[in-house]
């Protein structure tokens, strides 16, 4: 079995729903996981947030206006009056409980995530009734009945493992069986979810837990480009990554996937291969354990980067220095991207500057303080292992004529990274398309 997931823009129409349904039915049994049709997710935020200030009146403005948008998707996915009324009939359901939820009260975190998984219980149940309209032996999959997340809010893989295995034995003549993405139960019993982007997780989750044959991923691009398409000319489709390269460029700026996505299917040993909704013959990208040696694959970059160098006479020599620094970063709940160090001095990376004040203010007790804000961090991505020699001097030699503020190496056998000024990034990711991959061009 194959568990294929689908994102919102994939089931945002229609006329995108009964495509996928095309390509869903390939004589395969298959698991498809949905996320909510394109848009959903952001009114739904926007109704709970509205709820939450006590605009009750707003917040059903959008809930009726969305519910006119369901309808008329309604009336062009189904040909037969039953299962159109059925459907709004489903509907109806969930737009009444969504009038209902805020009423005369201020809005709780668990309504809250009640809000947010209406969208992909809409998308799931469309789906399913219109595969039932075709004729098609399907099953909708509650993803309540087996996706759970702990009480670290970490996926319990040991319960979803022993929950959904007998759901699919107990339905074994079904040919598809669909199901949410993004959505779960807490410990507790309540709705929750993977956060944003869970679907890709969800897939990988569902997945590992049953040994699936292969998990694709289906967007509206023909998989992981070994550059930024919107930024750099000339990018292509990478035919195959390894997951470690794969979870770099994920985690430093390709937005195609999840960077949670590929640990489950990677510990499982479950290849992920990236599809392209709009052009479903194209290659697309297989992710799997395989290293192709002597290769760069991909370039990448983060935005929003702020670099904090601190720089200390009392660092040399001294223990624990570099523990103390960590230890604020940790009591902000602040990650660190990149990370240099010399005798005196280290400088990091970060993304999330919330806390930034604080962080610097704490910072101060053990050195001078230096902020930088407005960079970027520019990732090369392959087999950068110490053997292959010339690599690290060739991807420094494209960035020649570009400003770097700092350089990680060695922290992995995949990745250099360089974070350079916001307005050197285009500057520096074509440069590098240029030298390493368009050098015929």
């Amino acid at each position: 079995m194959k568990v294929l997931k689908f994102g919102g823009t994939s089931v945002g129409s229609p006329q995108r729903m009964k495509e996928v349904a095309h390509l869903i039915l390939n004589g395969e049994k298959n698991l498809v996981v949905l996320s909510a049709m394109s848009g959903t997710t952001n009114s739904l935020v926007e109704i709970a947030d509205y709820y939450s200030k006590g605009n009750t009146e707003s917040a059903k403005i959008l809930i009726n206006r969305l519910r006119t948008k369901y309808h008329k998707h309604v009336e062009e996915l189904y040909s037969t009056d039953s299962m159109k009324q059925a459907t709004r009939q489903l509907l109806d359901e969930i737009f009444n409980r969504l009038l209902t939820i805020g009423n005369n009260k201020s809005l709780t975190v668990d309504e809250e995530k009640e809000i947010l998984s209406k969208g992909e219980l809409m998308s799931t149940n469309m789906m399913t009734n219109y595969l039932q309209e075709q004729g098609v032996k399907v099953t909708l999959l509650s993803a309540f009945d087996f996706m759970r997340i702990d009480q670290n809010r970490e996926p319990d893989t040991k319960f979803i493992h022993d929950s959904i295995r007998p759901l699919l034995k107990e339905h074994a003549d079904t040919q598809i069986f669909i199901t949410q993405g993004f959505i779960c139960l807490n410990m507790e019993g309540h709705i929750d979810n993977l956060q944003r982007g869970g679907s890709d997780y969800t897939a990988s989750l569902i997945g590992a837990a049953i040994q699936a044959e292969e998990i694709q991923i289906w967007t509206d691009i023909d998989g992981m480009h070994n550059n930024d398409p919107r930024f750099v000319e000339h990018t292509q489709p990478v035919h195959q990554l390894h997951f470690e390269e794969a979870a770099e460029l994920a985690y430093f700026g390709a937005k195609i996937l999840h960077p949670t996505c590929v640990q489950p299917a990677k510990f499982a040993g479950v290849p992920v291969r990236l599809l392209n909704t709009m052009d479903p013959k194209a290659e697309g990208t297989m992710i799997n354990n395989h290293s192709e040696e002597g290769k760069i694959k991909a370039v990448a970059a983060k935005d929003n980067i702020t670099v904090i160098k601190i720089v200390s006479s009392r660092m040399l020599l001294a223990t624990g220095f570099l523990r103390k620094v960590f230890e604020i970063f940790e009591q902000y709940h602040t990650s660190i991207d990149v990370v240099t160090t010399s005798e005196v001095g280290v400088s990091m990376s970060i993304d999330n500057d919330a806390y930034l004040a604080n962080i610097v203010e704490e910072l101060k007790k053990y050195g001078i303080v230096e902020v930088e804000k407005d960079m970027c961090i520019v990732c090369v991505v392959g087999d950068l292992r110490p053997c292959n020699k010339g690599f690290i001097s060739a991807i420094t030699n494209s960035l020649q004529d570009i400003s770097i503020r700092m350089v990680s190496y060695g922290g992995s056998n995949h990745n250099i990274s360089f974070i350079v000024h916001k307005d050197d990034k285009q500057q520096a990711l074509q440069a590098l398309s240029n030298h390493i991959f368009n050098q015929d061009n």
